[in-house]
C-alpha cells in the first residue's frame, strides 16, 4: 500500500472524455503481471504511444510531471468496463493518488479504495470549475472529507467508512486484520475449551 492518505494538495490533469473504460486506462495485453511496479508506463498506453512504441508528444500524460499533478479530473462514468485491479495500480504507479469525476464505476471505486487510490464524485458545477483550472492547486482532506480550492467554499465528499480508515492508516484489508492480530489472538485464547485434568 502507498503511504497513509490524509491530505493531498496538487495541481490536476484533466481528461474530460466521458466513458473512459478500464481497457483505455490499462489495455488488456498488460494484465499478465501480478506486480504493480512499472504499470504506470502503460497507463493510457494507446493514447500515449504510437504502434511502434514512439511517444506521442501531443498526449497530455507525456507532457506533464506526474509529481506535480497527482489528481486526475476525469469525465463522466470514469473507469467503466471490466473489473481489473491493474487499472488503479497503473494510475498509482504513474503518480496519481486521487481521481475526481461526476460519476465513477462502482467496481473501479472498490478496487481503487482497496489499493490506495482515492476516488471522489462531485457535482457538475464543481467538476467544471476543476476542469477549467487544472493549474490551481486542489486540497483533498480525507480526514474532514472535504475538497478545497482557493477561496471557494469547501465541497464535501463521502468515502465508505472502512475504506476511509484503511486509507488514513495506509493499510489494505489484510494489513488492517494483521494490525489487530494481538486482539484476535487474545479473543481466541479466551474462548479455548479447558482441557480435562
Amino acid at each position: 500500500m502507498p503511504e497513509p492518505f490524509r491530505t493531498l494538495t496538487s495541481k490536476s490533469l484533466v481528461l474530460s472524455q466521458a466513458n473512459i473504460d478500464t481497457d483505455q486506462i490499462i489495455p488488456a495485453r498488460f494484465l499478465t503481471t501480478t506486480s504493480r511496479k512499472g504499470l504506470g508506463r502503460h497507463a493510457f498506453h494507446d493514447w500515449r504511444y504510437e504502434a511502434d512504441g514512439a511517444p506521442r508528444p501531443e498526449a497530455a500524460l507525456n507532457r506533464i510531471d506526474p509529481a506535480e499533478r497527482r489528481i486526475l479530473v476525469a469525465g463522466d462514468n470514469f473507469a467503466c468496463g471490466s473489473s481489473r485491479e491493474h487499472a488503479p495500480w497503473a494510475l498509482l504507479d504513474y503518480g496519481f493518488r486521487a481521481v475526481i469525476s461526476t460519476s465513477i464505476a462502482d467496481i473501479f471505486t472498490s478496487n481503487a479504495l482497496k489499493n490506495g487510490l482515492l476516488p471522489i464524485e462531485v457535482d457538475a458545477q464543481t467538476w467544471a470549475e476543476l476542469a477549467a483550472n487544472p493549474d490551481h492547486p486542489v486540497t483533498l482532506d480525507l480526514e474532514a472529507q472535504e475538497l478545497r480550492r482557493g477561496i471557494a467554499p469547501p465541497v464535501s465528499f463521502t468515502v465508505e467508512p472502512f475504506a476511509r480508515r484503511c486509507l488514513l492508516d495506509g493499510v489494505d484489508t489484510l494489513g488492517w486484520l494483521q494490525s489487530h492480530a494481538p486482539a484476535i489472538a487474545a479473543y481466541e485464547a479466551a474462548r479455548e475449551p479447558e482441557t480435562a485434568a
